[in-house]
């Protein structure tokens, strides 16, 4: 390939390069075209309603001529509700699905989840931990059957159990069995009020022995004809009032609405103490979940929903007094109105936000648990998580398990600290050749010449200013993905240790009858702890670099050091109370290991050692004896 044909190629490619950045869309181009495309839905949505009804209207009017019955409210119910005008009228039930996990009420009008009990786990006030407010809890299934707008919140269902007809007590109980079928169906029926018993709408619950998933199924058995042949899909409602479980949220786990993608991206709405939000998800949803701090409350598609849209705001004067949140979601599931039958295949996961417990499903609910970004999350993942479980299954009070992993991190990095404690030992034996230097170098000019004789004299010695920052660097992601994982962690939740009754939040000692901006209106005793602590280690650490270096740090860097641990008291305060413990132990562990390096290195000693490193020669790396040539070279250079 010659020169100019390589050039053309060049440009050419330059060309086609050029011209796709020129005809991407901008952001706001992209926004206005979603939008624009979702007009068009909206629009193609309303129309399919429409010719769907007026078929459906034309087809009875061509079939029906008048209608004949003794029952004038059944006529009019009739003309209301098609076929399922025989369920639209019936007696409300309440029945109660139980295993050894959870209580789940449904009711028979509309056939939905009323509201679940997690029976192992009790609020903060020691009431049964209910999920969400049944008053306020809904479900509704929408869709066409004879030209009508048919709601499922609307119908009555009658029960069945593994297929047969059901008369029994009120509560059912998995018992021993694995699992158990509860379906709850809605019979169509003709104008004159007789029932088709093989024509029917179904609500399938199957509620396993020892699972917090439950399994939902939406089942048309036979409804050909009834619901319009070109039907692709149906619309699902699900709305709740979360309900306050923990006697604090921290701001890193708020009430929030959780969704993953089909693609497997797993996103959230809003994170703070008070939100009003709505987004509309495309390009498919696998599952929505309405998630509190420490349970969880989701909708799981087999496949995954069209589209769905999700909204969560806060009411200004709610019903219940444990009223949080309120979280909804409407839902496009699929649908083949071709069909004889159809089954839309889902689940519910009733349960608590327990990494372990979730990640045994493969569906990724366990992302919903705030454990830090990537490389922090993999340390709790993959280390953390694993270790405080193994240490947990000891019987242990969870105090003593936090105690012992303390120890295990320290003792796991303690090479590293001392060798970071070595070389600041070395450059207190060091400090009077390097006052020694800064005389002979006074000048400001001279500063270069400074620097390089005490890097100098650090390099002989074995000393590095910098290695104290290595520890640091090591320790950060740990000490980053504690204080991830200790607020998120259920195995916390309303366990006591000491003065604190519960690890999961903040232990008050003092209740305060006024709120301090940035600090709250109690007093957490570990965050004090935790704080003088952390005063204490920060004097002791200036005073040894002060004794290693003499005055060159900064004196504003010296007020910042003091000043952080201040700060964190206003954030710690609110926070886990076994992480405010957690870093209380560091900060004594590291006392303690530093009392051990003081006794175990002898100053003298190394003061010798030192001096024979400095008679020996140094061996000098392939760069820098690049380095010092290129400088020789530059040199002459110059002479010339």
């Amino acid at each position: 390939m010659d020169k100019n044909s390589l050039i053309g190629i060049i440009l050419i490619l330059g060309v086609l390069i050029g011209w796709s950045v020129w005809m991407t869309p901008s952001k706001e181009e992209i926004a206005q075209q979603r939008h624009i495309q979702d007009s068009i839905n909206r629009v193609k949505r309303e129309r399919f309603v429409k010719d769907s009804i007026s078929m459906a209207e034309a087809m009875t009017a061509m079939n029906q001529t008048t209608e004949k019955t003794d029952d004038g409210s059944y006529s009019e119910r009739y003309t209301q509700y098609g076929s399922f005008a025989k369920a639209s009228q019936g007696e409300e039930k309440t029945w109660v699905l139980e295993n050894e996990l959870l209580k789940v009420d449904l009711s028979s009008r509309g056939a939905y989840v009323k509201t679940i009990e997690l029976k192992d786990y009790k609020t903060y006030d020691s009431l049964p931990l209910i999920g969400f407010d049944e008053e306020t809890s809904k479900f509704n299934l929408e869709f066409i059957a004879d030209g009508k707008g048919i709601n499922s919140y609307d119908l009555y269902f009658e029960p069945y159990i593994n297929g047969n007809k059901y008369e029994g007590d009120e509560t059912i109980n998995v018992g021993s069995k694995d699992s158990l079928v509860f379906s709850l169906r809605a019979y169509t029926a003709d104008n004159e009020g007789n029932m088709s018993m093989d024509k029917y709408l179904e609500f399938r619950y199957t509620m396993y022995k020892d699972q917090y998933m439950v399994g939902f199924d939406i089942v048309t058995n036979n409804l050909k004809g009834i619901i319009p042949a070109n039907t692709r899909f149906m619309t699902m409602d699900w709305a709740v009032d979360v309900l306050k479980q923990e006697k604090a949220s921290d701001r890193l786990n708020f009430e929030t609405i959780y969704y993953m993608y089909a693609n497997n991206d797993v996103e959230a709405l809003s994170k703070t103490e008070v939100a009003n939000e709505e987004k509309e998800l495309r390009s498919g949803v696998k599952w929505i979940s309405f998630k509190q701090k420490f349970f969880s409350y989701a909708l799981i598609s087999k496949d995954s929903f069209n589209d769905a849209f999700v909204e969560l705001h806060t009411k200004s004067r709610p019903s219940n007094s444990r009223y949080q949140k309120s979280m909804s979601t409407v839902i496009d599931v699929p649908f083949d109105g071709l069909n004889e039958d159809n089954k839309i295949e889902m689940s519910y996961y009733f349960g608590p936000n327990n990494f372990k417990v979730m990640k045994q499903y493969g569906i990724g609910l366990e992302d919903q648990i705030p454990l830090g970004g990537k490389l922090i999350s993999w340390i709790n993942k993959y280390i953390v998580i694993n270790v405080f479980d193994w240490l947990g299954h000891y019987g242990w009070s969870y105090g003593v398990v936090i105690l012992v992993l303390t120890l295990i991190i320290k003792i796991c990095l303690m090479p590293i600290a001392f060798k970071s404690y070595m070389s600041t030992a070395k450059m207190r034996v060091l400090k009077p050749e390097i006052d020694a230097i800064n005389e002979r170098y006074p000048k400001q000019e001279d500063a270069m010449k400074k620097q390089q004789a005490v890097m100098d004299l650090y390099k002989k010695a074995g000393a590095s200013p910098m290695s104290g920052c290595l520890p640091m660097l090591l320790q950060f992601p740990i000490l980053i993905a504690i204080f991830r994982f200790f607020p998120s962690s259920i195995e916390l939740r309303q366990q006591s240790f000491l003065w604190a009754d519960d690890l999961s939040t903040y232990d008050s000692i003092l209740d305060l009858p006024f709120n301090i901006p940035f600090y709250g209106d109690h007093v957490s005793l570990f965050t004090l702890l935790m704080t003088a602590s952390t005063l204490l280690y920060t004097y002791i650490n200036n005073k040894q670099m002060q004794q290693a270096q003499g005055n060159q740090a900064m004196p504003g860097m010296k007020m910042m050091m003091y000043l952080m641990p201040i700060m964190f008291l206003g954030i710690f305060n609110s926070y886990s109370a076994g992480l405010s413990y957690y870093y209380l132990l560091v900060n004594l562990f590291t006392f303690l290991q530093m009392y051990i390096f003081k006794v175990c290195i002898n100053e003298d000693r190394l003061r010798k050692q030192i001096e024979l490193a400095k008679k020996k020669p140094v061996k000098k790396s392939n760069f820098q004896k690049r380095l010092e040539e290129m400088q020789k070279q530059q040199q002459q250079q110059m002479r010339r």
